[in-house]
């Protein structure tokens, strides 16, 4: 059985747990204002928040439902249009009816989630972060101004919270519903009389994570599926510094990863990176290992963290094993796994001051599609010398792309313009895209030696961009 807390509402059902809280929601329950939209998390019509502890208290995240599992809503508290409604209009509504927000309003219930969801959010009430919030929001028809601007109105709003508890702030000042203040002492409750997690059937499960991909290849095979939900499980998350080592639990999300002190502390490009990897309700749910174990060819954490030599290591229960990140992938979609394997964690070592970093990406529409080509470069260096190197690259070949010869290359070498001229002809003789809706063999590979270019010029200030942009094969 699944046990949660829909709305002001207990539920426990049970229909399979592989089903999509999207068709729960709506089929079962009949809130109909989560809408379908893409069912593949790209339009944020069908948002939802949803609520659970962490370092003792209630937090809230924005989540795609169309790629939530109804068993990854275990013991949580889910929060629909429907479920923040006050006795005229709350906040959110009232900032979109305001700024005339809404036209075939379609996408209006997912905008008011996601703002909702910034009024229970601790995070500072800026223009950057309101608009981060509704960045997995689409809309066709207004052309963003006038929601842009419904935003500000939401972010004015917030501005005198002060110290306040944001749930206390939104519920006195009538932004959104008073049951939510309750909602803690019920969820505590609820928790306590579960017996358990929830458990796999049989001996041999499918794996399930955040679900983010996997959903989208397999939602109908998914729903019936004996799952094992490795997303709560306290073992697999969780990211520490030992030594000069981070360890990141396999169900350590992208948000887990953006927002960990570690890699703040390690990472001062960050923000910029983290604002490449997909929209914020996808990074709220999509874990690091699925990004991994799924082995698209563009996953965008897998280029990152091929960059930094990472390892995995592997569980099946009762025997683990280590392998670099850069042995995994064999073939397409073929990998050094066992059926009954499962990331446990990744590891690696952390980059100390003398070294740098960056992610680079191109798609269709930023911040939210999948890559055309993605790639990423890590230099450790003294003074201008490169010591240690690694550049991988996704999208121009059949799996995740680490770059041996052309890492090798860059070790022992000076930093410079004419470096950069001897690396480029190096990368094209290890990449064999292929011409696919994406684009053009010519065209990926183009855009490849493009984003090593960006490398250079974020990387090494001291070259001369327009020198850079200017290099050609």
């Amino acid at each position: 059985m699944v046990s949660f807390i829909l709305n002001n509402k207990q539920i426990q059902t049970g229909i399979p747990p592989g089903t999509l809280l999207l068709d729960f929601v709506r089929y079962h329950q009949n809130l109909m204002g989560t809408k379908i939209g893409c069912r593949e998390g790209d339009c944020g019509a069908c948002t939802v928040l949803i609520g659970d502890f962490k370092d003792g208290k209630l937090q809230y995240q924005s989540a795609t439902s169309c790629l939530t599992a109804l068993g990854n809503v275990q013991g949580k508290h889910v929060l629909t249009v429907e479920g923040l409604n006050v006795k005229e209009l709350n906040l959110a509504q009232r900032s979109m009816n305001e700024e005339s927000a809404t036209q075939c309003g379609f996408c209006t219930p997912g905008f008011v989630v996601s703002l909702s969801g910034f009024c229970l959010s601790e995070k500072q009430a800026n223009l950057e972060n309101v608009l981060a919030a509704i960045g997995g929001n689409i809309c066709r028809c207004t052309g963003y101004k006038s929601i842009e601007k419904a935003a500000m109105r939401v972010c004015s709003a917030l501005q005198n919270r002060g110290d306040s508890a944001p749930v206390d702030f939104a519920t006195e000042n009538g932004f959104l519903p008073e049951y939510i203040k309750n909602i803690p002492a019920k969820l505590l409750a609820l928790k306590q009389s579960l017996n358990g997690s929830l458990q796999p059937k049989s001996q041999n499960p499918r794996f399930l994570g955040g679900g983010t991909d996997l959903y989208v290849q397999q939602h109908e095979a998914m729903v019936h599926a004996d799952i094992d939900f490795l997303f709560d499980r306290n073992v697999l998350n969780g990211i520490f510094q030992v030594g000069n080592v981070c360890e990141m639990g396999a169900a350590s999300t992208a948000t887990d990863m953006l927002e960990s002190p570690v890699f703040q502390a390690h990472f001062s490009n960050l923000k910029q990176i983290g604002k490449l990897i997909s929209s914020e309700p996808i990074r709220n749910i999509a874990t690091i290992a699925g990004n991994i174990i799924n082995a698209s060819p563009i996953g965008d954490l897998s280029i990152f963290f091929l960059a930094l030599d990472a390892k995995i290591h592997l569980s099946d229960g009762q025997n683990k094993r280590s392998i670099p990140l850069r042995n995994l992938y064999l073939g397409y979609k073929i990998l050094d796994r066992k059926p009954e394997e499962y990331i446990e964690k990744i590891s690696f070592q952390l980059p100390d001051a003398e070294s740098k970093i960056n992610f680079e990406k191109v798609c269709k529409r930023t911040h939210l599609d999948i890559a055309s080509v993605n790639s990423a470069f890590f230099v450790s260096l003294e003074g201008n010398l490169i010591v240690n190197a690694g550049l991988a690259a996704g999208g121009v070949g059949p799996v995740p792309l680490f770059l041996p010869k052309s890492s090798s290359f860059l070790v022992g070498k000076q930093v410079s313009l004419n470096l950069l001229d001897e690396l480029l002809p190096i990368i094209q003789t290890e990449i064999s895209p292929i011409s696919d809706v994406r684009g053009t063999e010519t065209y990926k590979r183009t855009l490849l030696q493009q984003l090593v270019k960006a490398h250079f010029v974020e990387m090494f200030k001291e070259l001369d961009v327009k020198q850079i942009m200017n290099f050609h094969l």
